[in-house]
């Protein structure tokens, strides 16, 4: 068990560099085996482009109180690093009090301290020790005297390192490891080295070429296509061509530019993908499965297949476990689980530790497959994914059942509480030890009002079946907005 002070020749070690390829094991519904150390993580989730801006305002824009998503590591954080000594949560914005009381006291869980280090204030501590500068700061004295020896967050950018340099604290990956893991064309090029399959792909250096680009998917057939920023997350970076006849609609801009924005195009070329239809080139069907894994120094543990809800834009809305289409299709779950393999140990390699998932998409009716289907890696996300927390509190307290998670938006603000007695007035709300099955709220998303405008759910149930009735339960039992979030 590693000691709490990592220490001062431990990098080789920690990342796992030059050990050799990791041990792969295939374990869906058991939990990994996690570190036997305690850690500080900071829940910079806007800082998922590694300083591209540009894309954090359109995170912020597009998923709305953005700020207060890091609340989703709270209950899950004590069971990603396992002590001795309580792991230091650091939040953009306080989680709510109400949910932390039920999350502790209502079902048991360990919860981690916590502090709150605004985006903005995160970002001057990293031009200030970029920059040299001397510089005092709460937050720096309060990591420094935590006693744990580690750090991590959702990605190791430069920020993050610096911090732990300046503490005296070691990352779980590397700042190259996060960023190339995150990397979608340098996954192709592995993905097409390794012999598997590969969406008809083309790529633009720059956004004069993306009309070109998709001129020649349209040659191939394809009637739409998708371009892809080799960074990107919930849908950021990513723009879907619904139209490849219709130039004033896919190709070019309303003034004849192309569409495609310059910061697409900051860590590389951008990948211009055929757009994988149901009813054209034999296609019968889409399904967008990913393989949720925890890589450490000697292993890579996959331990969770779910099923991505995605919208028409191939935004993630929420995951379920096990896919509902499984047990139907138990070889292309093999094929996901082997191919997910040959993902992580080229993941591995990049210098990452940590939770990641793999995405996919299987297409059913070609002729890749004796059953009719072909499965294709879509990209990584080497970090704490939106299916991690659920996965993860969804096998510790409800060991071989079954899970969905949804975000839910409300017509009208909520008190925390409020949210919290309805599902309990309702006979809906989760409860640790007492029942098998329920609703339970992870976390909630606040306005500018200081009210709950939307949160994320989980619903736990012994089947597929019971958690999807009790999404609808849940909707029933909340003022939720008419359309999914």
């Amino acid at each position: 068990m590693p000691s709490e002070q990592a220490p001062a020749d431990a990098r080789e070690s920690v990342h796992g560099m030059g050990g050799g390829p990791p041990t792969i094991v295939s374990a869906p519904g058991a939990l990994p085996h996690f570190p036997g150390h305690s850690a500080v993580f900071v829940a910079n989730l806007m800082g998922l482009f590694f300083g591209n801006e540009a894309k954090t305002r359109m995170l912020a824009e597009q998923v709305g109180e953005v700020d207060s998503y890091g609340g989703r590591l709270l209950p899950v954080v004590d069971l990603l690093f396992r002590g001795p000594g309580r792991n230091l949560l650091v939040l953009e914005r306080e989680a709510d009090p109400a949910l932390t009381r039920y999350l502790g006291e209502g079902l048991g869980l360990s919860l981690p301290e916590t502090m709150v280090l605004p985006h903005d204030e995160y970002l001057r501590i990293g031009r200030a020790l970029s920059e040299g500068t001397a510089l005092r700061h709460e937050a720096i004295d309060r990591i420094a005297a935590h006693p744990s020896g580690w750090m991590d967050g959702y990605v190791t950018d430069e920020t993050l390192a610096a911090v732990a340099a300046a503490t005296g604290k070691r990352t779980l990956s590397t700042p190259g490891g996060s960023h190339r893991g995150n990397n979608k064309l340098l996954l192709l090029h592995h993905v097409e080295a390794a012999g598997l399959p590969v969406v008809p792909t083309e790529l633009a250096a720059s956004p004069a070429e993306v009309p070109g680009c998709l001129r020649r998917l349209r040659q191939m057939g394809f009637t739409a296509a998708v371009v892809k920023s080799p960074i990107g997350a919930s849908g950021i970076g990513l723009i879907k061509v619904d139209h490849l006849d219709d130039r004033s609609r896919g190709l070019r801009g309303a003034r004849g530019e192309p569409s495609v924005p310059e910061h697409f195009f900051l860590d590389g070329p951008c990948l211009v993908q055929g757009w994988l239809t149901p009813g054209e080139g034999g296609i019968t069907r889409i399904r967008s499965p990913s393989v949720q894994m925890y890589l450490d120094p000697a292993t890579v543990t996959l331990f969770d297949l779910t099923e991505q809800i995605l919208s028409q834009s191939s935004v993630h809305e929420g995951n379920e476990s096990p896919p509902p289409w499984l047990d139907q299709d138990p070889s292309i779950g093999e094929d996901l689980l082997r191919q997910a393999g040959v993902a992580a140990r080229w993941l591995h390699a990049q210098g990452y530790r940590g939770t990641a998932s793999v995405d996919f998409l299987v297409a059913e009716g070609t002729e890749e497959r004796e059953d009719g289907a072909t499965v294709y890696i879509c990209e990584i996300n080497a970090r704490v994914t939106g299916a991690t927390y659920p996965s993860l509190l969804a096998h510790h307290l409800l060991p071989g059942g079954a899970w969905l998670m949804r975000n839910l938006r409300f017509r009208e603000p909520l008190e925390g509480q409020d949210i919290l007695d309805r599902l309990a007035y309702a006979g809906d709300l989760f409860e640790a030890g007492r029942s098998r099955a329920g609703v339970l709220p992870v976390n909630f998303n606040f306005g500018e009002d200081g009210r709950v405008h939307k949160g994320q759910f989980l619903c736990l149930a012994p089947t597929t079946r019971g958690s999807e009735f009790l999404l609808r339960m849940a909707e029933a039992d909340l003022p939720c907005a008419s359309d999914r979030d």
